[in-house]
């Protein structure tokens, strides 16, 4: 079996990047998930906001990261189909205290670079937002902060890598390795791999990876959930940009925002946990969300919510990202990337490959590869529905046709499990929660997951 010139271990949002950076650069990879299907950890519950950088710690890796990353990603977004939702953030100030902290955080955006930002007064808020609280006393303007698409940039650039001969093998978790000196031996359920050099981007169990296989980690994770509420599409007409808090020490806040799919989102909280694994929602936190939804947003008493869901963020003691080279043993750490991870991802491959070649490593840059523009799951771009011969309608909450049902199933990377299937199309993300569509979707991908969803009548 050949050697593949790195082994990375995770295909979130990060691992997916870094699969493609190396692809690119013209490494030989290896991408070793142990899910089914790319995003299955910590990465599928990101928030889809591109941000700018404007509040990262000056002068920072996260900064340099989250700038270099969004300005690629604004490159290489026509190319790749990716659609930008152009809404624009304020950083809006609801009391006396928050109102006085606006200046550090004005301050802080220019020292960044984001210098298009600007202030705004209560009744510019009112004519840009006009349904938005009347406590509103001041805001920030960052116009360059958009929402994206959370899910098809990672499966673009997977399927980048792929197409430059990445292999990618899902229900790939390292069982053990062993280095050899010049090599890595990976033992997993798929059999065992060799690369010469490893990189760790396992998200929330990237300190346990550490520990694992190169025996100690400098970090520790600790996760933190975010819970999460997703408001019907007619809240959509209700707000055009998002709406942010003064942060604090702790956390950015709570967040209130359109979606890409044609929603309106709050949330999310930050409730620190042992659990890696599980991010259910409770009954308190919701409520506690949507109170707070309608206290910036009036409109909102009553509207119907189509769903609460919670994710979990690797975080650390620390508050930056925790990436490091190990020239010695070949392998290069990239751990504690919390909620900037997202818009990161792309600069953060790029600052990895210059770790690598700091290890003396490089290759013959490749050319971009040609693929298939991802289909476009945006709300205010046009769907596959209104094109002629999809073959139905199969979720009509979300309008997702039997077409890009088919198409998820099939290609290169075809969906791996039912949340790879909703996060190539939407399936059942709609008002129902799949009530309506799920036996259809269940003979439609009938034989192709290993957790099926319905389960054979001789098997009940």
């Amino acid at each position: 079996m050949a050697i593949a010139d790195v082994a990375i271990i995770g295909a979130g949002a990060v691992g997916c990047a870094m699969a493609r950076r190396f692809a690119l650069e013209g490494a030989k990879v290896l991408v070793l998930e142990r899910g089914a299907d790319l995003l299955s950890g910590a990465s599928k519950a990101n928030s889809a906001i591109l941000h700018t950088g404007f509040d990262a710690p000056t002068g920072s890796l996260e900064h340099a990261c989250v700038q270099a990353g969004y300005a690629e990603y604004m490159a290489i977004r026509d190319g790749l189909n990716l659609p930008v939702l152009e809404t624009g953030a304020m950083v809006v100030a609801w009391s006396a205290a928050e109102q006085a902290a606006l200046d550090g955080v004005e301050a802080q955006a220019l020292a960044n670079g984001v210098e298009d930002v600007r202030r705004l007064s209560a009744a510019e808020i009112r004519a840009r937002e006009p349904h938005l609280g009347h406590g509103a006393r001041e805001a920030l303007l960052v116009p360059r902060e958009h929402v994206i698409d959370p899910w098809s940039p990672f499966l673009a650039y997977l399927l980048q890598a792929k197409a430059l001969g990445a292999e990618i093998l899902f229900g790939g978790d390292v069982a053990s390795a062993r280095f050899e000196g010049e090599q890595w031996a990976l033992q997993t359920p798929r059999g065992r791999r060799r690369a010469r050099v490893v990189i760790n981007c396992a998200g929330l169990y990237g300190d346990l990876v550490d520990r694992r296989l190169l025996g100690a980690s400098a970090f520790e994770i600790r996760p933190r959930k975010g819970q999460f509420v997703v408001f019907d599409k007619a809240a959509a007409s209700l707000l055009r940009t998002i709406v942010l808090p003064v942060p604090t020490e702790r956390t950015k806040g709570v967040v209130l925002c359109r979606t890409a799919f044609g929603n309106v989102l709050v949330g999310p909280t930050a409730e620190e946990q042992q659990d890696r694994d599980g991010a259910a929602t409770d009954e308190a936190a919701p409520r506690a969300l949507i109170a707070r939804a309608v206290e910036m947003l009036p409109a909102l008493e009553g509207m119907p919510v189509t769903a609460t869901y919670a994710g979990l963020r690797p975080a650390t003691e620390e508050k930056g990202y925790r990436i490091a080279a190990t020239p010695d043993r070949n392998w290069i750490t990239v751990g504690g990337i919390r909620s900037t991870g997202m818009t990161a991802a792309l600069g953060i491959a790029r600052h990895v490959y210059g770790l690598y070649e700091g290890m003396g490593r490089s290759h013959a840059p490749a050319a971009a590869p040609e693929i298939e523009p991802m289909p476009n799951l945006a709300e205010h771009r046009p769907r596959d529905w209104s094109e002629a011969g999809h073959g139905g309608v199969v979720c009509h909450c979300e309008l997702v046709t039997r077409r890009e049902i088919e198409r998820a199933l099939t290609g290169p990377l075809p969906a791996g499990d039912f949340g790879g299937l909703r996060r190539r199309t939407r399936c059942a993300m709609g008002r129902c929660q799949g009530f309506h569509c799920l036996a259809r979707l269940a003979a439609l991908t009938e034989g192709r997951f290993s957790a099926p969803l319905a389960t054979p009548p001789e098997a009940a």
